[in-house]
This record gives structure tokens, C-alpha cells and sequence, in this order.
């Protein structure tokens, strides 16, 4: 049986990241996990969870794979002069800018800019805000793909796969409702870091979650 692990929303918890992957690689010898954005801003060491991610799993047998969110996507706009500094600002950029020392590096700008924004496998598609079901898959807006909000009790058909995705924050998640699960609990709220466990094997939702808490 092979399984994916799906990440929420981190912000900076770095701790929390930590305990959770470790409770993820105590669970098996092998399986992949996915990070589905939002590694930055708001919490306390953005730049050790850029890191953490960066330097990839340190035992055999797991693959990891980051997307995009929309926070690493306002950091290196905002840095790049795309749109105004004021707005990563006043969105947690000040508590990166802190946790970096007054500067993020470069090797970290230029890997946040370069990650995927999606990634799909025979059963799931795995993003971090949502899809427009209206446009397939591969013609998506980065703005539907980063920043899209879908109400609380939404479904979706998803082209007959199951969607996976953070961005929209509950205390409440994670939560499944039908093809759609969000495993955005609020970390950096004074909630969960969560992630969705999924059998490769077997469409549909998660078969079980897995949380830490602050």
C-alpha cells in the first residue's frame, strides 16, 4: 500500500512541522509527502521552514514534493517590485523579513518562485487554494490555483478526481466534503498542523488525518 501525506497551511511553525513529519515517518517506512504551500509569513521561522523543506527528507524511501502558495507568491512579487512591499508587509511578511535577519536570501526567493502549483496522481489533485471547474486543469490561472475560495459545504466534481488543497483556515479543519478536502487547521492561529493521509491505491478522501498541535 503505498500512501501520500498531504500538509497544510504552515506559517513559519516550524516546530510543529517537525513533529508532525516525524510522526508521519514513524507511521511507515516509506510514502510521499506533499506540502501544499503557505511555508511563510505570520508565524515565528519562516526561514527554517523554507530550509527544512528545501533540504528534503533525510530517510530513505520517502519523496517529498512543495507547491506554491499564495504567501510565497506575495513574498517574491512584493520583493521583486511586481506589486507593493506594503502588502507582503501587512499579510505576516514583517515576521519573515524578522526571521531572516532584515533580508530573505536569495537561494530561498528564487526556490519559492520556481515551485509547482499543482500536482495530481491517478485519484487526487493536490493544490493550495482551489481550481475554476470551469477551465481544465491545465489552462488554470495561478489566481484560481493561489488564491480561490470555495464556501464551507462545497463539493465539486474535480474532472472525476478527488481535490486536495489548504489556503482557507478553520479551526474546525480539517474537514472532507465529498470530492473536496481542506486540511488548512490553522496553524499559526492556535490551531492544528494537519495533514490528509491518502491511499494511492483508492479513490475518494482521506482514509485517516494526522495533527499536532502547538
Amino acid at each position: 500500500m503505498n500512501l501520500t501525506f498531504a500538509i497544510g497551511d504552515v506559517h513559519g511553525c516550524l516546530d510543529m512541522l517537525k513533529r508532525l513529519i516525524n510522526r508521519i515517518e514513524m507511521s511507515r517506512p516509506d510514502g510521499t509527502v506533499i506540502f501544499l504551500g503557505d511555508y511563510v509569513d505570520r508565524g515565528p521561522d519562516s526561514a527554517g521552514v523554507v530550509q527544512f523543506i528545501m533540504d528534503g527528507p533525510q530517510k530513505d524511501g520517502w519523496k517529498w514534493i512543495a507547491l506554491k502558495g499564495n504567501h510565497e507568491d506575495m513574498m517574491v512579487s512584493c520583493i521583486a517590485g511586481a506589486n507593493p512591499i506594503e502588502w507582503w508587509i501587512g499579510n505576516g511578511g514583517a515576521q519573515t523579513i524578522v526571521s531572516y535577519g532584515g533580508e530573505v536570501i536569495s537561494d530561498h526567493l528564487k526556490w519559492c518562485n520556481d515551485l509547482p502549483l499543482f500536482h495530481t496522481d491517478d485519484h487526487r489533485i493536490y493544490v493550495h487554494a482551489g481550481v475554476d471547474e470551469t477551465v481544465p486543469l491545465e489552462e488554470q490561472t495561478e489566481k484560481a490555483l493561489l488564491w480561490s475560495r470555495k464556501p464551507p459545504h462545497y463539493s465539486g466534481e474535480y474532472w472525476g478526481k478527488h481535490l486536495c488543497h489548504g489556503h482557507t483556515p478553520s479551526l474546525e479543519n480539517p474537514v472532507t466534503v465529498g470530492n473536496r478536502t481542506n486540511v488548512d487547521s490553522g496553524a499559526v492561529f492556535g490551531g492544528k498542523l494537519t495533514c490528509a493521509v491518502f491511499d494511492d491505491g483508492i479513490p475518494g478522501g482521506p482514509i485517516e488525518f494526522m495533527s499536532v498541535s502547538e
